[in-house]
């Protein structure tokens, strides 16, 4: 009776401050499960086996292990240029289209700090297993940044490379200038780091020595092709980084020669072989983007032992072409013919990622090989399948063609076509968190943990005993006809039991959409509607049901442990409407061809079937029961609304319409909603949530001091609210109207508070909701799910999004078969379990495993011919030089050794070369203050202080050598200068001579002495640059040996 309560406050001065308040109401997503809509960018934490995918509109979906996943919004919804991981380190890294860099803490979920960085961003890397990232600008300039985890910073280093020291060309066009790929050299990213250019220069630079150790491409292969190409992509092929893959904007793919890492003693040699190479790539692959001019926009390598090595290229979007994905086999036989794979996919690919299994439970770890299309969908391969097709391709055996698995909900093959969501706070549920969470753990994964090809959409069914029981119950009608239900007592789809029944004896799939549903707890009933006419009534046995664990059953006994009776009618057109008279046991259904039929539930029989007649379109689209005053007298009607929004009453008795003409609008618009505001009992719990505030308990109980009943009706356009007796003479009275302007309204409900205030859900085809109070229709509350859009198809009866609501104003919102937004409207109103620890994708307490240094693939010596037998050689080479102990990179030494590369200027800039002049003109440094003794003793006294910071060491001495290589720079000039002066005191002394004036002798000779003693201080300062330098290796080297010594007694400690 909250509905009559609310109606007299709305009519009191004041009422409203009693009725809906906006305290009450908190409109929000609380989940999102699945792919998001508009995905563009893939990236992966290997360590964490976190997947992250970034869309047009500013979102981040992270998908972790166990089912675990979480949405991330940016605080503008543009897209994201480039999107990477620090591995391990809760942080995430996303460019954007406006060249912000986001810091995301995937731990908290949070948007921690935002860099808007003053160029064009071009090229974005990340040195793995550190905290440094490389940024590359279309000026050609390379910066590097490093987070500060403490303050979550992003900080620029000293270090940088211009344009003028790396490529050289200050006259080059800008287009062509921008660095569009750096790539760290494997096995030595903190030593050598590859530099792509647009214009086709690769330049492999040394970051310890700060300048260009070998340079190829570029404009010699212009002139050789005579056409304009640029770099589209680019990938290394080859794991100690001694060949690189260059994708081109013409279609062409060239494999280059890159001089791996090698002792340092032969780097003067290498100097003097910087030009001596041929600047010729060492491969041309074929593969007919030339042929179309078709760019490629990536590439991918991927290393399998030697064997099956692969290349993934990947095409830009054509007309001419849509098979543009495709793989190659890089070994000694593509020589001779080219082994490829071609993915027969439905769209364009906009990107690619290799990922592990996602979930622990697996027994067979692998890779699989995801593919975002243009679409949206995502594609799952086992990338060892693909490799083992190469080879068979490659020995001419019976082929195995690798199979594809689209990520989608697990909704089965068929998508919703109706919707029920019930939920029950009273649900004394014996389940406890830990057994959801088990549930959640071992549900069926969004991305499969193998590709065996099985059917998993209901593979994972619960333990279920009866409905009572839980908590949040999701009912879906499929376009194949089954109806599956839900257990969403978590935000995961874990699914209980599934209907497929059609007759007491056939348990088959009718195949026909299911277009309504009324499911009523209570008398355990469920009412059901198809796109032929077909009505089926189940009643359910007593509860709780037999203990079983698969509720599918074979096709003899299907769900005959749940089902007492099925019971059967057909009506003339499409069911579209079903209500439920609990008082008499009347059942009223609503068809597309304008049939009101009244049904006793006992027969069933057909009570009556009347035509409703509508001016435009005769859909009936929701029924009411009520009771109103007509006349004088009492009335039970049926109200019964039409698409396009006209109103008629019907005498339930008998049938009769109570008015020759029905209330519509003038401008009709299609109807969403329509609701009885009067003084019937509204609880909503276990009723049919899609008509709103429906009882359960019975359809009107009369109120001892009546108020005046309403009639809610929503359309596309407007929202009314009509006098309910007025309506049912046929007389339009609006009390409340609300306009839509902009979007138009695509959904609409009825919901409840705990104080039993009555509130309206309306939501927009863009996305936004709006809750207003009810019957004054004044808003409350707004907000918009970025992200969601809804489309009511006019083509078919149904959308390929699904909508429903529960009493208490919960809302599941299906997007497709990709995604569902868990949407909560009021405050402090917390329905689902464990929705923490679903969320929560970053694992604190995750060990890795690999610790130590990050070592090459194991290759086998294998005798290998052919062009790419080079790449083996390489390989081969390198492994048998360096044996076990090859020299691969302590990575933590590496990287303390980054810091103190990156941290000291290794070009001067404008305002660094400003500020070192101010400090030359403020600071002098006295060659006679420095003490050029033998250093002997003191280095003895050095090797013996405990604790010796290496990096603020390096760091000192390397401030001295810059100062001291300033003043070598500086005394130089000086010297160069005083020659001069020599030249023009002598010429002065002459004049004086001549003329019999006194000349200074003593003058030159005084000059002479400042000379040598200029000369005696460039020979110091020369030696103490050298002491310098050996002081900076030996604390190096002292360093590395602590660490040695406490890992060492770390290991030691741990095993004892």
């Amino acid at each position: 009776m909250f509905v009559k309560k609310f109606v007299e406050k709305a009519f009191k001065p004041g009422g409203n401050l009693n009725g809906l308040r906006p305290d009450d109401i908190d409109p929000r997503p609380v989940f999102h499960y699945g792919i998001p809509a508009g995905s563009t960018l893939l990236a992966y934490d290997s360590i964490q086996k976190i997947l992250a995918i970034s869309t047009k509109d500013g979102r981040i979906k992270l998908l972790g292990q166990d089912n675990t996943q979480a949405l991330l919004e940016s605080n503008e919804a543009v897209p994201s240029k480039f999107l990477q991981f620090l591995e391990n380190q809760c942080i995430l890294l996303n460019v954007t289209v406006q060249n912000h860099i986001e810091v995301w803490d995937i731990y908290r979920k949070q948007l921690s700090y935002v860099h808007i960085f003053e160029e064009e961003i071009t090229s974005f890397t990340v040195i793995q297993q550190s905290l440094y990232v490389y940024i590359g600008d279309s000026l050609g300039n390379v910066s590097v940044w490093m987070l500060d985890q403490e303050q979550c910073h992003f900080v620029q280093m000293k270090y940088h490379i211009p344009f003028s020291a790396s490529h050289g060309k200050t006259t080059e066009v800008a287009d062509n200038a921008a660095v569009l790929h750096i790539l760290p050299q494997p096995m030595a990213e903190s030593k050598r780091v590859l530099l792509i250019f647009r214009d086709g220069l690769i330049i492999l630079w040394g970051i310890q020595e700060s300048k260009v150790i070998f340079i190829t491409g570029g404009s010699m292969l212009q002139s050789l092709s005579h056409e304009t190409k640029k770099v589209t992509a680019a990938c290394w092929a080859c794991p100690f980084g001694s060949k690189v893959v260059l994708g081109y904007s013409n279609g062409e793919i060239f494999l280059w020669s890159i001089p791996p890492i090698s002792d340092p003693r032969s780097d003067i040699q290498a100097d003097k072989d910087l030009f001596a190479a041929q600047n010729v790539p060492i491969c041309k692959l074929n593969l007919g983007y030339k042929m179309d001019q078709i760019p490629i926009i990536s590439l991918k390598w991927a290393y399998a032992d030697g064997k099956a090595c692969r290349l993934y290229v990947n095409g830009a979007s054509s007309s001419v072409s849509s098979n543009l994905l495709q793989v190659i086999m890089m070994n000694e036989h593509t020589e001779s013919r080219t082994i490829k794979f071609v993915f027969p996919l439905p769209d364009s690919c906009i990107d690619m990622e290799t990922i592990s299994s996602t979930s622990d439970q697996s027994k067979q770890k692998g890779d699989f090989l995801l593919i975002l299309l243009k679409s949206g969908q995502l594609y799952v391969y086992d990338d060892s399948t693909i490799g083992k097709y190469l080879l068979q391709c490659q020995s001419k055996s019976p082929l195995s063609v690798p199979k594809e698995v689209v990520v989608k909900l697990p909704f089965s093959d068929s998508s919703i076509t109706i919707a029920k969501f019930i939920t029950n706070d009273s649900t004394l549920s014996t389940s406890t968190a830990k057994d959801y969470n088990l549930l959640a753990k071992s549900s069926t994964p969004l991305l499969p943990n193998d590709m065996k090809g099985k059917d998993t959409s209901n593979s994972c069914l619960t333990h279920f005993s009866g409905f009572a029981k839980i908590k949040n119950l999701y009912i879906t009608g499929h376009s194949n006809g089954a109806i599956n239900f839900w257990d969403v007592s978590c935000p995961l789809f874990l699914p209980i039991s599934s209907i497929t029944q059609q007759n007491e004896d056939d348990y088959s799939l009718s195949g026909v959409p299911v277009t309504a549903l009324y499911f009523d707890s209570n008398s355990r009933v469920l009412v059901s509607g198809d796109h032929s006419g077909m009505v089926r009534i189940f009643q359910f046995k007593p509860e709780p049901f037999a203990s079983e664990n698969n509720f599918l059953g074979s096709a003899k006994k299907g769900c005959s442990h749940i089902i007492q009776k099925v019971k059967l009618l057909k009506v003339n057109g499409s069911v579209l409407s079903i209500n439920i008279n609990h008082g008499s046991k009347h059942l009223a259904l609503g068809s597309d061809k304008g049939y009101v039929s009244l049904v006793d539930m006992e027969g069933p029989t057909i009570l009556y079937q009347k035509q409703v007649m509508s001016e435009l379109c005769t859909d009936v689209i929701s029924l009411q029961f009520g009771t109103c005053s007509f006349h004088g007298f009492d009335k039970n009607v049926l109200l019964v609304v039409t698409k396009d929004s006209s109103v008629l009453a019907i005498e339930t008795d008998t049938g009769n319409t109570l008015s020759n003409t029905m209330v519509h609008p003038k401008k009709p618009s299609r109807a969403l909603f329509m609701q009885i505001l009067d003084g019937q009992a509204i609880s909503g719990k276990g009723s049919d949530t899609s008509d709103g505030l429906d009882s359960s308990k019975g359809s009107c109980v009369q109120d001892t001091n009546p108020k005046q009943s309403f009639l809610l009706l929503c359309s596309e356009k407007a929202v009314y609210v009509y006098s309910l007796e007025l309506a049912v003479q046929g007389v339009k009275k609006v009390h409340y109207k609300k306009k839509f302007h902009g979007s138009s309204c695509s959904w609409a409900s009825t919901f409840c508070t705990p104080h039993n205030d009555v509130g309206l859900i309306l939501l927009f085809t863009s996305g936004k909701i709006e809750i207003r109070s009810l019957p004054e229709l004044s808003l409350i509350k707004e907000t918009s799910i970025r992200g969601f859009t809804f489309s009511n198809s006019k083509s078919a009866s149904w959308s390929d999004s699904s909508i429903c609501s529960s009493f208490d104003g919960e809302l599941i919102l299906v997007n497709g078969d990709r995604e569902v937004f868990f949407v909560s409207v009021l405050s402090g109103n917390e329905i689902y379990r464990l929705l923490d620890p679903i969320s929560q994708v970053y694992q604190k307490d995750l060990v890795c495993l690999q610790e130590g240094p990050v070592c090459g693939p194991i290759i086998h010596k294998e005798k290998k011919k052919g062009i790419f037998s080079s790449v083996i050689k390489d390989l081969k080479g390198n492994k048998v030089k360096n044996g076990q102990n090859a020299e691969v990179e302590d990575s933590k030494e590496n990287i303390e050794a980054l810091f103190a590369i990156f941290s000291i200027a290794n070009f001067p800039t404008v305002v660094a070369n400003r500020d070192s002049l101010a400090v030359e003109d403020d600071v002098e440094l006295n060659i006679d203050d420095i003490d050029l003794e033998d250093p002997g003793e003191s280095s003895k006294a050095q090797s013996m202080i405990p604790g010796l910071n290496k990096q603020k060491l390096t760091r000192k001495f390397q401030a001295i050598k810059g100062k001291l290589r300033q003043m070598k720079v500086r005394n130089e000039k000086t010297s160069a200068k005083e020659e001069h002066e020599d030249e023009k005191v002598g010429t002065v002394d002459q004049i004086k001579k001549k003329y019999g004036f006194p000349y200074g002798e003593t003058s030159a000779a005084k000059m002479a002495e400042n000379k040598n003693k200029i000369q005696d201080n460039l020979r110091k300062l020369q030696g103490i640059n050298n002491r310098a330098t050996e002081m900076q290796d030996t604390a190096q080297s002292f360093s590395i040996l602590a660490n040695e010594v406490l890992r060492t007694a770390e290991q030691d400690r741990r095993s004892s």
